[in-house]
C-alpha cells in the first residue's frame, strides 16, 4: 500500500485515508495511492462501503501545482475520479478542512458528501488561470444547476459547509468525530439499501436559454483581460450541450489550452510569489515578536481612517488622533460611511458597524498613547512635521513600542533620527484606499530591529494585508518605478501625446486606469507636494504643466477637475479642452514643437523605464527578489495579474529586446532614468532573466 494514502477496514466500512502533509495536494504518489486503495476497498468481501477522508488538518485541498508544466505522470486525476465513480461499492467523502479544486472533484467522484461545520469547499482553478480539469466543470452543474455551478467556477470563491449543504454539495453535517461521523453515515446508507449516485448520470436542465450569454455580459468588465473565467463559461456549456464523456474531453482541452497559455504561467508565478513573500532572510520562527494587543493612528484624514479600519476589522482596539476635534468627527464620520456601505451590501451586519466603530478611539492627546503597542503616523509628505510627530511619540510611548511611519516616499532613517530607539522606527505604507488595497510595504531601516521586522510582517497578515519588506530609498519600491512612468508619461506628453492617449495604453496593457486618472484619484496636491519636497532638498525637479494644475486648484477627483474633468458624483475622466489649452501654452514655454507619438512608443516608455529602475532597485538591495517587486504592483498598482507583474512580463517580452530599447532611449532622449541598469546588462549577457535571481 502507498506510503502516502492507508486503506483499514473499521465496523465493515472501507477506510481511504490520504496523509501527505501539509495538506494532502493531490500529486502522482497520492493519486496512485488513491486508485490502489479503492483496489484494495473493492476487493475486501468484509467493506459494506468506503469513506475517502484527509489525515492532518484537510481533505486533499487541491492538484500539486507544482506539476504543471511537466510531463503528465499516470495515473492522471481524471481517471482515479472515473474509477472512485464507477465503483461498485458505495463511497462517501468525509471533508474537514478545505475541498479545493481536485481535492473537491474527488469528492464529486463519491457518491455522498459529509462535513464538519468548519470545512469549505471550492474550485477555485480560475485564480491560477486556468479551469477545474478533472470533471468539476462537468459534475458540479450537474450536482447543483447550471447557475450556481457557474458562478463558484468562474468566481474561484470557497464555500462553507453549510452554505455547501444548502447547495446540494454536501449530503451531511456531521457535528462531532468527522472519520465516526462518516462511518455512521455511510453504515446507514447501507443499512437503507441507499442507491450508489454517480453524478456523471443525473440530469441537468437549463431554465434560461440566455444564460451563458447573460453571465459573459456580467462579468466582461471586472473580468477585462482575462482568458479563464470565460472558457469556465465554456467548459460548463458543454454540460448542456454534449454527453458527459464529450463534455469532458471538451474540458481537458479547454483545461490544456489555459494551462499552456503565458496568463496560467503569470497567475501561477503570482501565486507562488505571494507566498515568498513572507519569507524575509535572517527571520525566522525562533525571532522573537512583539505582541499587539493596541495600536494608534497620527491623522484622521482618508488614510488615517482607512488605516484605523484595519485594525479594528480585525478586533485590535485603535486610537486616531488629530488635532482638532472637528477633524477627528469628520475623519469618523468617513469611516461610519465606510462601513455602513459594507453592510448594506451584506458584506457586514449592523452590529459588526457598531462593534468595529467601538474599537476606534478618538482623541486630541499623545497622553493617550502612552500605553499602545503600536502607532502609525499618516500625516501628508513633510518631512518636518514628521520629525516632529516622531519626537513625541519618542517621548509619549512606553519602551519597546513600535513607531511606524505610512510615509509613500521619505527616508524612515531620516524620521528615525528624531527619536532615541531608531530600532523601533519601521514604514508601513498602506496604499489608497487603506481598508481595501492588499499591498503593505514595510520599510526596513538601517537601524530597525529583526524583532520589530517580524512583528510587523506577522501583524500585515493579521490585518488583511500582503506584507512586502522593503529597503529605504526615495519611494521605496513602488513609488520609486510608478515615479519613473509618471515623469516619462508627463515628458511623452510634453512631446506631443495627449494625456487621454497616454492612459488609454495603459488601460489596453490591463490597468485598472492610467498614470493621469490615477494622478487624479489620488489628488494633484499629492503628486506636487513630493514635487516641491524634492525641490526644497535640492533635486533637480523639472516644472510641469501638473503643477499649473494644481497650483489653480485643480486637485483631481475631490475638486471635480484636475488632469480630466468629472460630472458631480460621476468618477469617470472626461477629457478636457481647458487642460489641453494649458499643456499647449507650457509647451510653447519649454520651446517644444509637439509631434505625433505612437502607441507603442507610449507602452515602451512607460514599461521600460519601469523595468530599468526596478534592476536597479534589485541590484541595490531594496528588494529582496524580483518576484517582491512583482507582488508589490499587482496589489499596489493594479498591475494585471495575468501578466505576472512587471519583472515577470519583462522575462516574457525578453531581457535584451527591452535593453536594446532602452539603449536607444537612452542615446535619443537621454536621462539618468534611460541609463542601462547594469544588472540587465549582465543578465542579458548570461542570456538569464530576473526569474533565476
Amino acid at each position: 500500500m502507498s506510503q502516502v494514502v492507508r486503506y483499514e477496514l473499521r465496523d465493515g466500512i472501507g477506510v481511504i485515508t490520504v496523509d501527505y502533509p501539509p495538506v494532502n495536494a493531490l500529486g502522482r504518489d497520492v493519486r496512485a495511492g488513491l486508485a490502489e486503495a479503492l483496489r484494495t476497498g473493492l476487493a475486501d468481501a468484509g467493506a459494506q462501503a468506503l469513506v475517502v477522508i484527509g489525515a492532518g488538518r484537510t481533505f486533499p485541498a487541491g492538484a500539486d501545482i507544482r506539476e504543471f508544466g511537466q510531463p503528465p505522470q499516470e495515473p492522471s486525476l481524471p481517471e482515479v475520479i472515473d474509477a472512485y465513480e464507477r465503483s461498485e461499492k458505495l463511497i462517501v467523502a468525509a471533508i474537514h478542512g478545505t475541498a479545493l479544486g481536485g481535492g473537491l472533484e474527488v469528492a464529486l467522484g463519491c457518491d455522498y458528501r459529509v462535513a464538519v461545520p468548519s470545512a469549505k469547499v471550492g474550485l477555485p482553478e480560475v485564480k491560477l488561470g486556468i479551469l477545474p480539469g478533472a470533471g468539476g466543470t462537468q459534475r458540479l452543474p450537474r450536482l447543483i444547476g447550471v447557475k450556481p455551478a457557474l458562478e463558484m467556477i468562474v468566481s474561484g470563491e470557497h464555500v462553507p459547509a453549510p452554505k455547501a449543504k444548502e447547495l446540494g454539495i454536501i449530503d451531511e453535517i456531521i457535528d462531532g468525530d468527522l472519520l465516526e461521523g462518516a462511518i455512521a453515515y455511510a453504515k446507514k446508507l447501507v443499512a437503507d439499501n441507499a442507491p450508489r449516485r454517480p453524478i456523471r448520470d443525473m440530469q441537468v436542465k437549463l431554465d434560461n436559454p440566455n444564460l451563458f450569454e447573460e453571465f459573459e455580459a456580467g462579468i466582461a468588465k471586472k473580468q477585462r483581460g482575462f482568458l479563464a473565467p470565460f472558457h469556465c463559461i465554456k467548459a460548463v456549456k458543454a454540460v448542456v450541450e454534449l454527453p458527459i464523456e464529450e463534455g469532458l474531453k471538451r474540458e481537458r482541452e479547454l483545461f490544456k489550452e489555459l494551462v499552456d497559455s503565458p496568463q496560467s504561467k503569470a497567475q501561477r508565478h503570482v501565486f507562488f510569489a505571494e507566498r515568498e513573500v513572507a519569507r524575509v532572510p535572517g527571520i525566522d520562527k525562533n525571532t522573537p515578536r512583539r505582541e499587539i494587543k493596541t495600536a494608534a493612528v497620527i491623522g484622521a484624514g482618508t488614510m488615517g481612517g482607512g488605516i484605523a479600519m484595519n485594525f479594528a476589522n480585525a478586533g485590535i482596539p485603535v486610537y486616531i488622533v488629530d488635532v482638532s476635534q472637528e477633524a477627528l468627527d469628520r475623519g469618523l464620520a468617513v469611516v461610519r460611511r465606510n462601513y455602513e456601505n459594507s453592510a448594506k451590501r451584506g458584506r457586514i451586519t449592523m452590529e459588526q458597524v457598531e462593534q468595529r466603530m467601538s474599537l476606534i478611539r478618538p482623541t486630541l492627546s499623545y497622553d493617550d498613547l502612552k500605553e499602545v503597542d503600536l502607532v502609525i503616523e499618516a500625516v501628508f509628505e513633510n518631512m518636518e512635521l514628521k520629525k516632529q510627530i516622531f519626537a513625541r511619540l519618542d517621548e509619549v510611548c512606553k519602551p519597546g513600542a513600535i513607531l511606524a511611519s505610512n510615509t509613500s516616499t521619505l527616508s524612515i532613517d531620516e524620521i528615525a533620527s528624531a527619536t532615541k530607539r531608531p530600532e523601533d522606527v519601521i514604514g508601513m505604507h498602506f496604499f489608497s484606499p487603506a481598508n481595501v488595497m492588499k499591498l503593505l510595504e514595510n520599510v526596513r531601516g538601517a537601524k530597525t530591529s529583526n524583532e520589530v521586522i517580524a512583528t510587523v510582517m506577522d501583524l500585515s497578515k493579521r490585518i488583511g494585508k500582503v506584507g512586502v519588506l522593503v529597503g529605504n530609498c526615495y519611494g521605496f519600491v513602488g513609488n520609486r518605478m510608478l515615479h519613473q512612468r509618471g515623469a516619462e508619461a508627463i515628458a511623452l506628453v510634453n512631446e506631443g501625446a495627449t494625456p487621454a492617449q497616454v492612459d488609454k495604453v495603459l488601460t489596453d496593457f490591463g490597468f485598472p486606469m492610467g498614470q493621469f486618472a490615477m494622478s487624479d484619484l489620488a489628488g494633484i496636491d499629492v503628486g506636487y507636494r513630493i514635487r516641491q519636497e524634492r525641490r526644497k532638498a535640492g533635486e533637480n525637479v523639472p516644472p510641469s504643466w501638473l503643477d499649473k494644475l494644481a497650483e489653480q486648484g485643480r486637485l483631481g477627483q475631490k475638486t471635480n477637475a484636475g488632469v480630466y474633468r468629472y460630472e458631480e458624483g460621476s468618477r469617470t475622466p472626461i477629457p478636457d479642452p481647458e487642460v489641453d489649452r494649458l499643456i499647449e501654452e507650457f509647451r510653447k514655454e519649454q520651446g517644444i514643437t509637439p509631434r505625433e507619438i505612437s502607441e507603442q512608443e507610449i507602452l515602451e516608455r512607460c514599461m521600460y523605464v519601469m523595468i530599468n529602475e526596478g534592476a536597479k532597485i534589485l541590484e541595490e538591495g531594496i528588494a529582496q527578489r524580483s518576484s517582491d517587486v512583482d507582488v508589490v504592483w499587482i496589489y499596489g498598482y493594479g498591475f494585471p495579474v495575468y501578466r505576472g507583474g512587471p519583472m515577470f512580463w519583462a522575462d516574457q517580452v525578453g531581457l535584451d529586446k527591452i535593453l536594446e530599447a532602452i539603449k536607444g532611449y537612452h542615446q535619443r532622449l537621454g536621462g539618468a532614468q534611460w541609463e542601462p541598469a547594469p544588472l540587465l546588462e549582465r543578465l542579458v549577457k548570461e542570456g538569464k532573466g530576473f526569474g533565476s535571481l
